[in-house]
């Protein structure tokens, strides 16, 4: 019970050969997932160069309109 018997290593060399084996869907899956990673961590650098050569707009402000919903509302908690 305490060490790992021969059933033991048979699945667990089944399931390393599933995943790293040969021309498999997995390996290909996996492929395709670390080209994923790559062409995300290539897009955020790219990022962060174009933002130093252009700036931000400055926030623009919404001018306040006098018929807003809040203000139409009656108050109901005068004592």
């Amino acid at each position: 019970m305490g060490s790992m018997s021969i059933w033991h290593w048979i699945i667990v060399g089944g399931v390393a050969l599933v995943l790293f084996g040969g021309k498999g869907k997995i390996s290909d899956l996996m492929g395709d997932f670390a080209k994923g990673i790559k062409s995300f961590k290539k897009g955020m650098s790219e990022d962060d160069s174009t933002d130093v050569s252009h700036p931000a707009e400055p926030p623009r402000n919404i001018p306040h309109q006098a018929g807003s919903p809040a203000e139409k509302t009656p108050d109901t908690h005068k004592v």
